[in-house]
């Protein structure tokens, strides 16, 4: 699993994490350090990787435009970045992105969401079929 700030590692309760935050180089001029921080996560983890965003919208933008144009492969991305900024459009964006996603449609979110939902998933045991 790669997240993208610590918070929200230190909020998922069984399985080790990747910080994407910790990969970030000094970044380029006009990309944000959590968009760095992506970039660089990618790269050590092109293929496979479950992905949850919960802090910051250019993070996941950074990872939208990594997958369309071939540079990472996730399993499924968590994108519940928070702030009234850009975040409800970047959610919108990975809906429309054809990835296997989970996010919401506001500005809301957070870590605190976006561990809550991986939580969930992880303890979500499918019933056999009556």
């Amino acid at each position: 699993m790669v997240v993208d700030v610590r918070m929200l590692a230190a909020g998922i309760t069984s399985r080790q994490c990747v910080v994407a935050l910790e990969f970030a180089p000094q970044p380029a001029r006009g990309l944000t350090r959590c968009a760095a921080g992506i970039r660089a996560a990618a790269a050590a983890h092109p293929e496979g990787a479950v992905w949850a965003v919960g802090n910051a919208p250019t993070a996941l933008r950074e990872l939208i435009r990594l997958a369309a144009c071939g540079a990472t492969r996730p399993v499924l991305v968590i994108g519940l970045p928070v702030g009234f900024v850009d975040a409800a459009q970047a959610k919108a964006a990975l809906r429309n992105s054809g990835l296997p996603a989970l996010s919401n449609r506001s500005a809301k979110g957070g870590t605190a969401v976006a561990a809550a939902a991986v939580n969930a998933l992880l303890s979500w045991k499918l019933e056999p079929a009556q």
